[in-house]
């Protein structure tokens, strides 16, 4: 039987990370290391002592009793019948009615009221959310998924299907391009965008140094793969000199660039992400976190697994309902990936999540993970989405309560934010796009508009997490300021949650090899590692001053936003409505605008 004990100081943690964030605090840049992390947050001893002497009254000795290395759990040998005098219950087994699988569990249970502030929940007790496997013949491959969702829409699933073929969270392709039809000339960047164009638009120069304590990792799902004849057309059409240039590879359950399915389902996620990443920041290597095997899938829980071995366990583990569960008897037959890898100072994930899909318990503790990784010095963004106001696959909500069916986006029903870009501890990153018919190398207004060409950005506000402080100020500034046509019926209006996005990139007319030929690319896929090489050439240039990683980026950025390039036009059209607008200072289209280089890097090297 295994005790989940309660945290400690989550209360605490807001506070903390604002320490180390905010520009004007005497704290900032002075990250936690990853040991002090584990240490605040570990149950106190207090609680530790409160359940141990509970197990020995009831006549458990303390060899049958041990605890994890986070302290975050204690695992306690029993029998049954101890068991059920324990916690004053009756254990049965339970068998699946369609497999006949057995699960042993209860229907309820009692812990004395002086230890409810001490413990979480107790396994196995009323939890029936084992993962119930289909007969061997029918077991299919994450190669078969985009099928079996076209059929009927299964929340079910939704974390570990995210890299899955048809998954609404993966790039659009706009059209194939000839071998000849790919522009090379600045003046064109509103046709194609190219990585000079994107160092045109937002002021950074091509990388020139790789300091060993700088780091940038991109996050992709299996099936998702790069393939390495993309990356080596691509490089000699931009990046000559990277020719046979790779990621490097950090594997995690199983996780590898599979070449067994190919297609820009498969393919165009990971060619976009590492075509623009690795040319940005040459000679600066980028790591690839490649999670899960073709079977079993994985999700976002099932990287912090890997970079951080406490997260296997805090809070009781992951979901085996929404999350790569190993071994896998099918793929990768190892235990799951726990702590192998250290995080790199810059990471990117180019995918999301419905917040509607997943339980506020499910989405809090993922999002206390990526607090830490802020804690630690970590910089983790998010794409905000391609659908608007409306959720993956262009789904509204209908009605309330998590449990509620979704409606096609255009027959209405109110809006579906985004997760993690909902989490108030990550950046939430949005698209722009070139407005037609711009000349970059003679125009001297603004020449960007939120991206309304085959996608929209991705905006809005959670129905979880409340609104942060370092984002009051803006956010309060927006519904006085610019207030939306719409009442609660459509979004949480209440002026209390978190806003998204918090900063915008371009998002489309990517030029992109995918399979061979050449074709144009849309979604905040593209706009999350086009920020984040951003911040890791920051990054370098205060490496090489002898100073730490920028970090957890939004008090800074909430606090300097003359530091972005202001996006006024657009809008991000969902659900049957125009959505929101864009407009002067902070929107939930754009966020807070764009980078500007020149002035986010002269900011960020005067900080201590």
């Amino acid at each position: 039987m295994r005790i989940a004990l309660t945290q400690s100081n989550l209360d605490r943690a807001a506070d903390w990370i604002n320490e180390v964030s905010h520009p004007e605090s005497e704290r900032y840049g002075q990250h936690w290391t990853a040991s002090q992390v584990a240490q605040a947050f570990a149950p106190s001893d207090e609680t530790i002592d409160a359940v141990g002497d509970w197990l020995r009254t009831a006549g458990v000795e303390g060899e049958r009793v041990k605890q994890t290395g986070g302290r975050s759990w204690l695992s306690v040998n029993v029998t049954v019948q101890e068991a059920e005098n324990l916690l004053r219950t009756k254990y049965h087994v339970y068998e699946h009615e369609e497999t006949g699988q057995p699960h042993v569990a209860c229907e309820e249970y009692s812990i004395p009221a002086s230890l409810k502030h001490h413990i979480d929940f107790v396994y196995p007790s009323v939890h029936f959310d084992a993962k119930v496997l289909p007969p061997k013949n029918q077991r299919r491959g994450l190669h078969d998924l985009a099928q079996s969702r076209a059929q009927r829409r299964d929340s079910s699933t939704q974390a570990k299907s995210v890299g899955a073929p048809g998954s609404a969270s993966l790039p659009k392709l706009g059209q194939w391009l000839p071998s000849d039809g790919v522009f090379t000339q600045l003046a064109n960047c509103s046709h194609q965008i190219t990585p000079w164009c994107l160092r045109l638009l937002y002021k950074f120069p091509p990388g020139s140094s790789a300091n060993r304590k700088n780091s940038f990792g991109v996050v992709e799902y299996t099936p998702q793969a790069y393939v390495p004849a993309d990356l080596d057309l691509f490089f000699q059409n931009f990046s000559k000199q990277q020719v046979g240039n790779r990621p490097v590879l950090k594997s995690i359950d199983g996780g590898y660039p599979q070449q067994d399915y190919m297609g820009f389902g498969y393919n165009g996620e990971s060619d976009l992400d590492f075509e623009y990443a690795m040319t940005l920041l040459y000679p600066q290597n980028v790591t690839l976190y490649q999670v899960g095997d073709l079977y079993e899938g994985a999700s976002f829980n099932n990287f912090l697994d890997a970079i951080d071995g406490s997260y296997c366990t805090y809070e009781g583990g992951d979901d085996p309902t929404q999350d790569g569960i190993y071994p896998d008897a099918e793929g990768y037959n190892q235990p799951e990936t726990c702590g192998a890898y250290d995080a790199t100072k810059v990471i990117s994930t180019s995918y999301s999540y419905n917040e509607h899909d997943l339980t506020p318990f499910y989405t809090q503790r993922q999002c206390n993970e990526y607090m830490k990784l802020g804690l630690m010095g970590v910089s983790v963004l998010y794409s905000s989405g391609d659908y608007g106001v409306a959720g993956n696959g262009d789904v509204c909500i209908n009605g309330t309560g998590l449990d509620a069916p979704y409606i096609n986006g255009t027959r209405g029903g109110s809006f579906n934010p985004s997760f993690p870009g909902t989490c108030p501890y990550i950046t939430s990153v949005g698209a722009t796009q070139v407005i037609n018919g711009t000349n970059l190398l003679t125009t001297f207004t603004q020449p960007e508009k939120a991206c309304e060409t085959v996608i929209y950005s991705g905006g809005g506000f959670s129905n979880y997490f409340p609104l942060p402080d370092y984002q009051s100020n803006a956010v309060r500034s927006w519904f006085q300021n610019y207030p939306p046509p719409y009442g609660a019926d459509k979004f949480n209006n209440s002026q209390q949650t978190r806003g998204y996005p918090d900063i915008s990139a371009n998002g489309a007319k990517y030029v992109v090899v995918v399979n061979g030929k050449f074709g144009l690319a849309y979604g905040t896929s593209a706009s999350s590692p086009t920020l984040g090489s951003i911040l890791t050439l920051i990054n370098e240039a205060r490496y090489n001053l002898g100073k730490t990683s920028i970090g957890f980026i939004n008090p800074v950025a909430y606090q300097h936003p003359e530091v972005f390039n202001d996006i006024t036009l657009g809008s991000n059209p969902g659900c049957a409505t125009n959505g929101f607008s864009a407009s002067p200072g902070w929107d939930p289209v754009t966020g807070l605008g764009t980078p500007d280089f020149i002035k986010m890097l002269s900011l960020w090297l005067r900080l201590p």
